[in-house]
């Protein structure tokens, strides 16, 4: 159904530098860098971060959250770990989310910015 998604920071390079290492455990990388703008994925560019003067204030009740698909369980155990190393806080360890399903094994993290990200694994 969606074709993108842009999310709004203050500090492009700080926002590089999380992304660059987050995303590569889990398969994706950059693949578009501008002064004012970053775009990663696979084949091509689904997630975009841009300079914002007013990016979405950091608020856990919001509801808002990004979840990336990841190819395995070890690769989203890599990624919680890679965002907790470059500045990012722990939003729920790596582990399976039974009540979501049985095979649901996901990691939850904040980026430097508020952002609530979700790496996931169906399967065992």
């Amino acid at each position: 159904m969606l074709n993108h998604v842009s999310i709004g920071v203050r500090d492009i390079a700080r926002s590089k530098a999380f992304y660059d290492s987050v995303l590569q455990a889990i398969g994706y990388r950059r693949l578009s860098e501008g002064e004012d703008s970053l775009g990663y994925g696979k084949e091509e560019v689904v997630f975009w971060i841009n300079l914002a003067d007013s990016p979405v204030p950091d608020d856990p009740k919001s509801g808002l959250h990004f979840c990336f698909v990841a190819p395995d369980r070890d690769s989203v155990a890599v990624f919680h770990a890679a965002a907790l190393a470059a500045g990012g806080r722990d939003n729920g360890k790596p582990g399976i989310r039974a009540d979501y399903s049985p095979d649901y094994f996901a990691a939850f993290v904040v980026d430097r910015d508020g952002y609530r990200l979700e790496a996931l694994h169906l399967g065992a």
